[in-house]
């Protein structure tokens, strides 16, 4: 290829690594970018907008009449094969990112294809050509290591989040994904220390932390021609770090990917203990001033998010143009797939047979309760366990406690996923629905609230569900423009500004709307309870209500004097059962709060007379917050980004009251049987927690008389 001739370049994929690509072509003086494609042609169109590409397609097919001379593979690794085919019998080379293939079989076929088109396929395992790397091959071929007899390389990880529905992101739906994503970094990362990979031995395992991610504990060992590696990838190790250490016969180096740094400790002269220390202190220098060095570079643009990416891609259009060989030929990448091969499909099938006995046919039950796992849902289960029935219970991770009781039947996955969902509540006569987000960011509340809300509707609808009673929350009413002289009812507005109070209140809100919708639109039988702040055994280190949690430290707004809506947990699961049974109640909403009221300050007090409560407490003038909450509000302007404290926000965390507990009362039958007072002393006295139990069971049993 000539010198002056542009090599006109296309790609296919346009997910969130075609941006490293394309930043790293404009510094390619002789690429020319003509057009790029995604079967999601308004993210192609977004990309292209963004990057000032030209042209925007749907497939391959259609990106061939801007004839580019090379085509970007940026699709799910599964798709690499058969568009890297079509690209190189269009005559055009091809450069696809790692992994090569899912299979080495899928790699053999785009081998013969290049073979046969006489074009290039390159492999861009970018971690290989990190500068850090680079650096480190420099050191060790002028002796800085002696010579290199073994490699450990560690990878902690996460992925975005599942926001729910039928559609799994990719890196869930193959029990190897992990593997292929960060494994083979690890493996081209070791070869390029040790030489070509012969053999590995790889385990996989799995924390039980994501149901859907499942095998996200990864360790092996890979014996190359000139030594040992080992490799450890986890997504559960914090804080996450990339990092490699090689070992030499006269020095050991410690790269760390993240921070762009490389370490050296020799072997010097002297006492092994005072060459420690010269090392150690050495190290520590060079690292006080390469990190900030780093850090600015990065900021100034001089250090891309992705080096390795760049460098990769420069290599290759050098290599085209010289006509010489490329940096990670096809051979590479074929052989480091090869030798995963065998494990991905064992990881593969074992996650099929996962879910094959996650969805395995259950006796009929006579109730479902998600969200068991959590404090209002086992405190409900250990009361319908004394009912003698069968009971279904749903939670994320299994409850070992409850794995051999025979009338309970744990069925363990994610409540955004319908077809889990569907299978849960097939067979059920009714369903208490307690599951929800309580934690994370935009997708998992949308995951965890609003699709398992959906999910749950939609499959009790299918299965003919007889009642289905759905525990709602206090926060979708609104709590900033109430008038503290008014009670609250059923029927008080709800929030008007759900997305400025915060991700739990906007999710709740939404799936409180989509029973009433489905009650009204399509004759769902639901009962909604809206429980007040829950307390009791198990939950005495849940702040009060009008309060910022900040790890131990509880900032109260204002002096403690607002009143708490709360309800004892006992008191609550009275109230669920109540609404099992209750004729007439269908499609309605009752508020569960107790009529007791508890301040601020004496929730608090209650608190710290509990053994081994070691929460502080501040109390901060309102005038102080509301200042602290409108520069919150400049901060985010000028950052261009929502932060968690705003006026609005903090006026919304003044608790609700005083409360109307009438329909409770009247149409459900519900009033407190132990109440706050008595509910905070049982709590916050351990000794009394077996009291508690038997006290809430009598008043149970009472309340389902009356």
């Amino acid at each position: 290829m000539s010198q002056d001739q542009k090599i006109r370049v296309a790609l296919v994929g346009a997910g969130y690594v075609s941006a490293h690509h394309l930043k790293a072509l404009k510094s390619v003086v002789c690429a020319e970018v003509v057009g790029i494609a995604d079967l999601d042609l308004t993210r192609a169109q977004d990309v292209a907008a963004r990057f000032h590409v030209p042209m925007a397609f749907r497939t391959l097919a259609e990106m061939a009449s801007v004839k580019p001379d090379v085509i970007h593979v940026l699709t799910p690794p599964g798709s690499h094969a058969n568009v890297a085919i079509e690209a190189l019998r269009m005559g055009c080379h091809v450069f696809v990112e790692k992994p090569m293939a899912e299979n080495a079989a899928d790699c053999d076929r785009m081998v013969a294809a290049a073979e046969a088109a006489g074009r290039v396929l390159a492999v861009n395992h970018s971690a290989r050509m990190d500068p850090i790397i680079l650096k480190a091959l420099e050191m060790i071929a002028r002796g800085a290591c002696g010579t290199v007899t073994s490699v450990d390389f560690f990878r902690s990880s996460d992925y975005p989040p599942y926001s729910g529905g039928p559609d799994l992101p990719v890196h869930f739906r193959k029990g190897f994904f992990p593997l292929q994503d960060l494994g083979v970094h690890g493996l081209s990362i070791i070869e390029a220390f040790l030489g070509k990979v012969e053999q590995t031995d790889i385990r996989f395992s799995s924390s039980g932390n994501d149901v859907n991610l499942l095998f996200d504990e990864w360790r092996g060992v890979a014996h190359c021609e000139r030594g040992t590696g080992q490799m450890y990838l986890s997504w559960n190790v914090r804080p996450i770090r990339s990092e490699a250490i090689v070992h030499g016969t006269r020095g050991i180096l410690h790269l760390d990917f993240f921070l762009q740094t490389v370490s050296l400790v020799r072997t010097l002269p002297g006492p092994k203990f005072l060459g420690s220390v010269v090392s150690a202190l050495n190290n520590s220098l060079k690292t006080l001033w390469q990190v900030p060095l780093n850090v600015l570079r990065f900021a100034t643009g001089r250090l891309s998010g992705a080096p390795g990416i760049h460098i990769s891609i420069q290599k290759f259009y050098q290599a085209l143009q010289q006509g010489v060989a490329v940096p990670i030929p096809a051979s590479e990448g074929r052989r480091v797939i090869a030798s995963i091969d065998a494990v991905c499909r064992d990881a593969d099938q074992e996650k099929v047979r996962c879910r094959e006995r996650q969805l395995q046919m259950l006796a009929p039950a006579a109730l479902l309760v998600t969200g068991a796992g959590g404090f209002l849902g086992k405190a409900l289960v250990n009361r319908l366990m004394n009912t003698g029935e069968t009971i279904r219970v749903q939670v994320r991770r299994r409850v070992p406690e409850w794995e051999k009781n025979p009338r309970l039947q744990m069925v363990c996955g994610d409540l955004g996923d319908p077809e889990f969902v569907d299978h849960a509540v097939n067979g059920v006569e009714k369903v208490f629905h307690l599951g929800a987000a309580m934690k994370g960011g935009p997708a998992d509340f949308e995951r965890g609230t609003a699709w398992g809300t959906r999910n749950v509707i939609e499959s009790c609808l299918r299965h003919n569900v007889s009642r289905l009673i759905y525990v709602s929350s206090l926060s979708v009413l609104d709590h900033g423009g109430h008038n503290p002289s008014s009670p609250v009812l059923e029927s008080s507005p709800y929030e008007p500004h759900a997305a400025r109070r915060g991700l739990y209140t906007q999710t709740k809100l939404q799936a409180e709307r989509l029973v009433l919708d489905a009650v009204r639109d399509r004759n769902l039988p639901a009962v909604i309870l809206r429980p007040g702040q829950i307390f009791g055994p198990g939950g005495e280190h849940s702040p009060p209500a009008g309060t910022i949690s900040l790890g131990k430290r509880w900032i109260v707004v204002g002096r403690g004097k607002l009143r708490l809506p709360l309800v004892f947990v006992e008191d609550v699961v009275d109230a669920l059962l109540l609404a099992r049974q209750k004729s007439g109640v269908m499609g309605l909403i009752f508020n569960i709060v107790d009529s007791q009221t508890v301040n601020q300050r004496e929730y608090i007090a209650a608190c710290r007379r509990s053994p081994g409560a070691r929460t502080f407490v501040t109390y901060v003038p309102k005038g102080v917050m509301y200042f602290c909450a409108w520069l919150c509000e400049q901060m985010a302007k000028v950052l261009g980004r929502s932060l968690p404290l705003s006026r609005y926000r903090l006026s919304s965390l003044r608790p609700l009251g005083p409360f109307d507990g009438s329909a409770a009362e009247h149409s459900l039958g519900w009033k407190p049987a132990v109440g706050a007072t008595e509910g905070l002393k049982l709590s916050f006295r351990p000794e009394k927690a077996a009291v508690a139990r038997s006290t809430a069971e009598v008043a149970g049993a009472g309340s389902l008389c009356r």
